[in-house]
């Protein structure tokens, strides 16, 4: 499925024509969990000023120490990231594809999704409260579960994909991502599109 999916197929939000935006990466890590396969996600810091207390991929800007970013930067990116939000051990995930870049408006990244198996979990937790409030995995079946979908509101305009897991709403970029890996690898159960979710003005 990665290897022949288009970006449009992923998002209508795609990396400018002329360049711009910063290169990033996150982790789109799926393991063994006790109820089948599960999604590591983390929830940023209520305090930052982007994205404040959304759930979120591990992830971030591909720095000049991770090489080329069109190429294996954005894996190492991906992992280096991971480690620092997360703590996890990079040794025990292994990289299995990338997917098309794809473009977050509201901050001006160019965002490569990249996709990990978690074959050797270890412990995770914030490692730093200031930037991640909390480290959490979701069960694949809690994303599929129909109940468990909508689509999000926004008082900007934003309409998207939503998934209501636990404590959290996962909406925005990552809750698109989330949404169409479940289509195009065949996971995905029918749910309710008229069923909308408010956004909260200040997330």
């Amino acid at each position: 499925m990665a290897a022949s999916v288009e970006p449009r197929q992923l998002s209508r939000f795609l990396p400018p024509a002329d360049g711009a935006g910063r290169p990033s990466a996150v982790l789109v890590l799926f393991g063994e969990g006790a109820d089948g396969p599960e999604l590591l996600l983390m929830e940023r810091s209520s305090s930052l000023r982007s994205h404040a207390g959304q759930p979120s991929f591990p992830g971030g800007a591909i720095d000049p120490e991770d090489g080329d970013p069109e190429g294996e930067g954005r894996l190492r990116a991906a992992l280096r990231e991971a480690e620092e939000e997360t703590g996890l051990d990079p040794s025990g995930v292994q990289i299995f594809a990338t997917l098309p870049a794809l473009y977050i408006p509201v901050s001006g990244f160019v965002v490569t999704p990249v996709l990990g198996w978690w074959r050797r979990p270890t412990p995770v937790a914030p490692m730093d409260p200031a930037e991640t409030a909390r480290v959490f995995t979701v069960p694949v079946s809690e994303l599929t579960d129909p109940d468990n979908r909508a689509m999000a509101v926004h008082p900007s305009g934003y309409t998207g994909p939503a998934f209501s897991v636990g404590p959290a709403l996962v909406w925005g970029f990552t809750a698109g991502v989330i949404d169409r890996l479940l289509h195009y690898s065949g996971w995905e159960r029918p749910w309710d599109r008229e069923r909308r979710v408010p956004i909260d003005r200040s997330a």
